[in-house]
């Protein structure tokens, strides 16, 4: 196996998540691997409905250079959406067309697909390509209209079925999509080591005692009224801080945050990240509790496990059942007070030391194998 297309769910941008991540480690291990990856089309009439210059994709281009990886080894891959669905019902026939013309212009004639956005279906039903979806998240349960949450369930059924294999990042996606057919769970990890290597102080964390959270502000996750009663009860014991991109808020709910006293920072490049999590004084986790973030391996499980600082959490995935003294789970209602709590906490030495954290590389080389038995599986006749 040494072509590879990844239909990814979020761009390659300065904030990395699982799929930067494995697709790194998988290079680092094989020089001779190729790798193109699709990023979610640019939008541009979506964009300009919304208020925003509206753009077109980026195109096809190769990657910033990654530590370790070869200049030709990873291509990156923006198409452009014209017309919404309802309007142009080829959309994704359309977009499943622009992936394999890229992935010809790079030299890919039988690549592995890695499918995560459940989308690309089409670009499964179209190709003869070995398959696989990782499933990162379970968007048949987040709230949906009817007319997406449809088509949202055609096209896992179609993955499901059809794929030679499927890999999913927690064990409640697990029993969830594995009903019907085997599935190979495969959890986010860590650079352990580089998260533990101390960091200067970021310069634009406010000072004093720091509540923080790290990640995407999303409203399928977020609970954004708790942390505004977080941000309020924090007042005179520290700030609340907010370290990631932000999508989809409106106005008046950045006043709101902002009008409690939440720092948004925006994203930060993936490198700097270790740094803002050592110097916090507690780590957040303010998720709204249902069945789509039961459905989550938070990135942050991991994050904030390698740094090794408190940790207040509503009873979510991950942090609800932690057997670790650093973590306080805490319902709705008593969150704002548990986090003013651990801002007020003394100081003390982390005596907790975890050696059992899942790192990238070795759920790197296990993605590899679950890879190479997708291209095996569709070498053999059924």
């Amino acid at each position: 196996m040494h072509e590879l297309v990844v239909v990814s769910l979020e761009s390659w941008d300065i904030v990395w998540r699982r799929n930067q991540y494995l697709v790194t480690e998988l290079l680092r291990a094989d020089p001779s691997l190729r790798v193109l990856f699709v990023e979610p089309a640019a939008d541009p009439l979506h964009e300009a409905r919304r208020g925003f210059r509206p753009r077109p994709g980026l195109g096809l281009r190769r990657a910033t250079p990654v530590e370790g990886v070869g200049p030709d080894q990873l291509w990156l891959y923006q198409p452009t959406k014209i017309l919404p669905r309802r309007v142009d019902p080829r959309v994704d026939a359309r977009l499943a067309s622009l992936v394999r013309r890229a992935a010809r212009k790079v030299g890919l004639t039988r690549p592995v697909l890695w499918v995560n956005d459940p989308a690309a279906s089409t670009l499964a039903r179209d190709t003869d390509w070995p398959s696989l979806y990782d499933v990162t998240d379970d968007w048949v349960a987040a709230d949906r209209p009817p007319e997406i949450r449809r088509r949202l369930l055609a096209d896992e059924a179609h993955l499901l079925a059809e794929c030679d294999e499927v890999t999913v990042c927690s064990p409640h996606l697990a029993a969830s999509k594995g009903t019907g057919r085997p599935v190979t769970l495969i959890t986010n990890g860590v650079d352990v080591d580089r998260y533990r290597q101390p960091r200067e102080r970021p310069a634009d964390l406010p000072p004093g005692p720091v509540a923080l959270y790290l990640g995407t502000v999303h409203r399928d996750r977020f609970d954004l009224d708790l942390v505004t009663r977080t941000a309020t009860a924090a007042a005179g014991a520290g700030t609340v801080v907010v370290v990631g991109p932000v999508l989809d808020l409106s106005s008046q709910e950045y006043d709101d945050l902002a009008a409690a006293g939440v720092r948004l920072l925006g994203a930060r490049p993936w490198t700097d990240v270790p740094a803002y999590l050592q110097h916090a004084t507690a780590l957040l986790v303010p998720h709204l509790v249902d069945d789509f973030t039961d459905s989550l391996d938070p990135l942050k499980l991991y994050e904030y496990r390698a740094v090794g600082r408190p940790v207040v959490a509503t009873p979510v995935a991950g942090f609800r059942d932690a057997a670790d003294p650093r973590v306080t789970v805490a319902d709705p209602a008593g969150y704002p007070q548990a986090v003013r709590a651990a801002l007020t906490a003394p100081a003390r030495t982390d005596t907790h030391q975890d050696d059992d954290i899942p790192t990238w590389d070795t759920q790197g080389r296990a993605m590899r194998e679950v890879i190479e038995r997708a291209w095996r599986l569709a070498a053999t006749p059924r």
